[in-house]
């Protein structure tokens, strides 16, 4: 994926993310990554992109960002 395509990707996210709503965003994104990780064959593809994930944002918890 180029730069332009990723910009594009999350400003489409940031975009449906807005329209559906804080109360929704949760179900949204839930779905959204479910999609995604269908899209993928194994698991051993997606675990470690869960973790990071995670990862990042324990470590914002902490930092206070």
């Amino acid at each position: 994926m180029t730069d332009t395509d990723l910009d594009q990707s999350y400003s489409a996210v940031c975009e449906a993310l807005s329209q559906v709503g804080e109360a929704q965003a949760p179900l949204f994104l839930s779905m959204l990554c479910l999609s995604l990780m269908s899209r993928f064959e194994r698991a051993d593809q997606v675990l470690p992109l869960i973790a990071n994930a995670r990862a990042r944002c324990e470590a914002e918890m902490v930092d206070g960002r």
